[in-house]
């Protein structure tokens, strides 16, 4: 592909695949030998990006980024800009993910990833992937009308505990050419979840209710990828956060947080910013790490853990460990929020997103670290011996539980990473003192230039009744407010991820701040979510026992 930039190439990090097209590896999701896609190198930034990007809006500013990773043999630049302005033109404020002021003082601030169609952070990146799908598939169709046989259809499969299933429907929904089929565990994630999934009628989204697990559902997932009947007649496609495109997209919004605090008074050339992710499957926090080595001025990275701590415990340790718990001391969160849709083995919480026993994107870290690591002059050399590393630990994660990694790359990892654990109780406590401290009008500000204002930068959090955090986006905050104790202001701006609306966990919201004045739950409720519940629903029933086979005959019958 001499079209193609090194940044615009990709290989699996497992070795097993090189010179793959962005078209290729979107389509594809997962690579043959099982690994995930990265690209052969990493993107600098122009050498006039600070003056020129500035001002972007969010769109523009993902165009350019896009730009680095995407050739433009593959996608004309006029068309990348129109399928990035149609992927933000969903989204409910204009600039797509707005920048507030939790404390002036303490210089923390928080990036509200909510605001697109399904109120949480994937949306940026699924309504995006939508996008890129369809107009692959239209492409690939040109002189195709009319002949369903010879017409390339892609069939998307996927398993859900929530967000993500919702997100990839609103992504996907209408699209040509596209089918999508999300698996969900019957009656284990929250009421609002199910609705938002279901009471979308589109006729190429297809909702199946499992009777069992989320193991369950993602045992099916892989059983059908696998399955080479059904890829004989489908082309089959993933949508979760293994699919690169995801990752790509979320690199912006850290460049639109940076260009808001340039913006705002009390960011200053000696000012230094640290980014808190509150992180699960690691890919948003993936993100943050590409921006940093494209060039954005990154101090540290904070990866937040729940009680499910296998990050926490690699930063510390260099062992990377499943540790499964069962039974009674597996048990917490909220069911009614979803908790109980969960890999087995986890511990239920509060957060129950982040309840994951291993961080599947954690593979594309270990990938460019090994690659540093190799010390290596021959460029193909190191990627090889990269490969064989990454495919070496994951074998070791799945035979023994675990591996550790050499005091080298440990070290590497803590250069541009640091990490906490949250609990629940610390959790619930983050979310009181966020409310309590909010409530005064003085206390909260934007950081688009005016950083006396009351109004939230396009926040659907304008009152005075004090600020609203869901459970994932408490652990950020309780993260940073940590990190802040040991890196104070003037010198560090502090920002957490605000990764999902309060009112999509809306129990655990209301076990913490049920009992505090002012708190309304029926002010926080967007008018989106009002009657959901009860709108025409179509789902299909995967009674127990009937597997992935019982999938398989739903979807060759559609």
């Amino acid at each position: 592909m001499a079209s193609h930039l090194p940044s615009q190439r990709y290989l699996s990090t497992r070795g097993g695949s090189y010179d793959l097209s962005f078209e290729e590896v979107v389509l594809k999701g997962l690579a043959q030998d099982g690994g995930l896609f990265i690209p052969e190198e990493i993107p600098a930034l122009p050498a006039d990006w600070e003056i020129s990007w500035r001002d972007l809006s969010f769109a523009d500013l993902a165009f350019e980024i896009l730009s680095l990773y995407i050739a433009p043999s593959e996608i004309p630049s006029a068309d990348l800009r129109a399928i990035v302005e149609r992927s933000y033109s969903t989204f409910r404020v204009t600039n797509v993910t707005p920048l507030v002021t939790l404390d002036r003082d303490k210089q923390l601030h928080l990036l509200e990833l909510f605001h697109g169609p399904t109120f949480a952070f994937k949306d940026v990146a699924l309504q995006l992937l939508g996008n890129l799908f369809e107009y692959f598939l239209v492409r690939r169709n040109q002189g195709q009308a009319g002949e369903r046989e010879k017409r390339h259809h892609l069939t998307v499969i996927g398993a859900t505990s929530g967000d993500t299933g919702s997100a990839a429907i609103y992504g996907l929904r209408g699209k040509k050419d596209v089918s999508v089929y999300i698996l969900h565990p019957k009656g284990k994630v929250s009421p609002i979840q199910e609705a938002q999934m279901t009471t979308v009628l589109d006729d190429n989204v297809h909702n199946i209710a499992v009777e069992g697990t989320f193991d369950d559902c993602q045992d099916i997932v892989k059983a059908l990828f696998a399955d080479p009947v059904i890829n004989k007649t489908r082309n089959l496609g993933a949508v979760n956060s293994i699919n690169w495109a995801r990752i790509l997209a979320q690199i912006t919004y850290y460049f639109h947080a940076y260009f808001s605090l340039l913006r705002s008074s009390s960011f200053s050339d000696r000012s230094q910013i640290r980014f808190v992710v509150p992180t699960g499957n690691f890919g948003d926090v993936l993100a943050g790490y590409f921006a940093k080595r494209m060039g954005l001025p990154v101090e540290k990275l904070i990866v937040a853990t729940n009680e499910n701590d296998i990050l926490y415990r690699f930063w510390k340790s260099g062992h990377y460990e499943k540790k499964p718990v069962h039974g009674v001391d597996a048990e917490g969160g909220r069911a009614d929020d979803g908790a109980q849709a969960h890999p087995e083995g986890v511990k239920e919480t509060l957060s129950p997103a982040m309840d994951i026993l291993v961080s599947s994107n954690f593979e594309r870290l270990l990938w460019y670290l090994a690659f540093e690591a190799s010390g290596r002059q021959d460029v193909h050399a190191a990627r090889k011996a990269a490969g064989t590393m990454v495919s070496d630990w994951l074998r070791d994660l799945k035979s023994q539980g675990g591996f550790g990694v050499d005091p080298a790359i440990l070290e590497l990892a803590r250069r541009d990473f640091e990490s906490e654990r949250v609990s629940d109780p610390q959790t619930v406590q983050t979310i009181q003192d966020v409310f309590a401290s909010t409530k005064a009008p003085t206390t909260k500000s934007t950081s688009n230039g005016d950083p006396n204002g009351t109004a939230l930068n396009g926040s659907t959090h304008d009152s005075d009744e004090g600020y609203v955090l869901d459970p994932h986006s408490a652990i950020g905050v309780a993260a940073a407010l940590r990190s802040i104790a040991r890196h104070p202001p003037p010198e560090f701006h502090h920002v957490a991820l605000a990764t999902a609306h309060p009112a999509k966990f809306a129990h655990a919201v209301d076990l913490a701040l049920h009992d505090e004045a002012g708190f309304s739950f029926e002010a926080m409720l967007p008018p989106q979510f009002v009657g959901l519940e009860h709108k025409e629903k179509r789902i299909r029933l995967l009674p127990r026992g009937r597997g992935w086979e019982g999938v398989r005959e739903m979807i060759e019958a559609s």
